[in-house]
């Protein structure tokens, strides 16, 4: 266990959820050492930290692990509660912002995975359920400037690394996020002006991972 004081980040480079740690932590302007992470062969540090899920990412503050990258970023907002609250101070709107962050939990990979992953009709009714959840994303959205409404905040970094995904989800899918849910397109051009998400990946290099992965499971 990485006993030294100080931050550090055990996570693998395309994760969307390794990146809502980075994201929290940008935004809080916290130093930390990132560490690269070997899925396949995990390292003594990642079990030792992680012994019940064995999954990045893990935070390490001060020698203790924290997991589940949105009790991370929870975490990360308490700790350093000094600067860029990210979740809001009133109680029902808090409630309400981690609904829709554990909606984004629950929903948005599962089904982005299957919509690269299958073929045929079971594609195509990811493909119809991806636009759904998008288009309910939007619906919540509405016309303000972030989920939390002026303010970026805890449902924008659980969503926003999601979006480096979305032309893998179009090309894979065969369609266009910007013709079925337009208002999370401007969203996420918004959210990428800020420092703590221009760190995203290019969607072109998440396509090429993903790629690989087909390669992998035999799925192309």
């Amino acid at each position: 266990m990485a006993s030294e004081k100080g931050v550090t980040l055990l996570d693998f480079w395309v994760s969307p959820f390794g990146q809502r740690a980075r994201i929290a932590l940008a935004e809080k302007g916290v130093q930390y050492e990132y560490k690269e992470q070997n899925l396949v062969e995990k390292s003594d540090l990642l079990l030792k930290s992680n012994p019940v899920y064995k999954k990045i990412p893990v935070l390490i503050h001060d020698g203790k692990p924290v997991c589940e990258s949105l009790v991370i970023v929870q975490y990360i907002d308490e700790v350093w509660s000094d600067k860029a609250p990210l979740l809001p101070s009133d109680p029902y709107q808090k409630a309400q912002a981690r609904f829709w962050a554990d909606y984004v939990d629950k929903k948005v990979f599962d089904c982005g995975t299957r919509l690269w992953k299958l073929k045929g009709e079971e594609q195509e009714a990811a493909k119809k359920e991806m636009i759904e959840i998008l288009q309910l994303l939007e619906a919540q959205l509405g016309d303000n400037k972030y989920f939390g409404g002026d303010t970026f905040g805890y449902v924008d970094v659980a969503f926003i690394p999601f979006t480096s995904w979305f032309y893998t989800y179009e090309t894979c899918g065969n369609f266009s996020i910007e013709a079925v849910a337009p208002k999370l397109v401007k969203w996420a051009k918004r959210c990428m002006e800020r420092e703590s998400v221009k760190t995203l990946y290019d969607p072109n290099k998440v396509y090429e991972f993903v790629c690989y992965l087909k390669k992998k499971f035999g799925v192309e």
